[in-house]
């Protein structure tokens, strides 16, 4: 009796994922800076401590996340958990939302006063003079399309699951979801292969790339969470009242559409 619980949290016994997460954090920082942190291309050193640093993340996301979904599966997420779980989800995201506030300051500070010879508000012209934009109203505005259906494909799955508890409607959006995010990520490397300019030489090249290689790989990561949504449908997760996984990886996709309309706004029409 005296260990009985008699309260809704969750009280985790000790371990190693933290410490695990922040060894190999380091090891692959360190390895990066080591790796590609050299002045000419043939002083770069062979990659293997970040690999070794990467591999290690892999391994505490997949063994800490497999934790957390056997603690809900045994019934310790209870509603005020569930709660805690949002939260911190959502305040994850508002980080993620300041990550590419600083991306996009540096392109609105690079337009807005581009460097010339003598003023940067005299000489200093945007896009800088030579580089050729990409037309938004082409592959962009499709790559656009696509990602908005793709949320709405999340959104019909999340409305089945926890409106009408249809499962298999719920399969079907994350299948549409999961294809549409694959197609959006084919379509934006046949745009970085057919760029007329480079990451290099130019600050356009630099924030452009920057701006959206990283939504791009948000977008992946976010096609394997909606993906890993699926497995763990197929292997009866989710309820109709609790499926906080679904929920956190609806909210990811939905942020990563919004981050794309602003991108798309203002990288590919105003910037352009």
């Amino acid at each position: 009796m005296a260990h009985e619980k008699n309260h809704d949290y969750h009280i985790l016994p000790p371990s190693l994922w933290p410490l695990l997460a922040a060894v190999s954090g380091f090891v692959m920082l360190f390895g990066f800076v080591l790796a590609f942190g050299q002045n000419t291309p043939e002083n770069l050193q062979q990659p293997w401590l970040f690999l070794i640093g990467f591999v290690g993340m892999l391994y505490v996301m997949f063994g800490w996340w497999a934790e957390v979904v056997k603690e809900s599966n045994v019934g310790d997420h209870t509603p005020v958990v569930r709660i805690g779980l949002r939260y911190g989800f959502i305040m994850f995201i508002m980080s993620e939302v300041m990550f590419f506030v600083a991306w996009f300051w540096a392109f609105f500070k690079s337009a807005m006063y581009p460097m010339g010879p003598e003023s940067p508000m005299v000489d200093g012209v945007w896009p800088p003079a030579g580089i050729e934009t990409f037309d938004p109203w082409h592959l962009p505005l499709i790559n656009t399309l696509i990602l908005l259906c793709s949320g709405a494909a999340a959104t019909w799955a999340h409305h089945a699951l926890a409106h009408e508890n249809n499962r298999k409607d719920m399969a079907t959006g994350l299948i549409l979801a999961v294809a549409l995010g694959l197609i959006f990520t084919v379509f934006q490397a046949y745009e970085y292969t057919h760029a007329a300019f480079s990451f290099s030489g130019n600050i356009y090249g630099a924030t452009f790339f920057m701006a959206t290689g990283f939504h791009g790989f948000h977008v992946i990561v976010g096609t394997i969470f909606l993906f890993v949504c699926y497995l763990r449908l197929r292997a009866g997760h989710f309820t109709q009242e609790k499926h906080i996984g679904f929920e956190a990886a609806a909210w990811y996709w939905h942020f990563v559409d919004v981050v794309w309309l602003f991108l798309f706004a203002a990288v590919y029409i105003w910037g352009g």
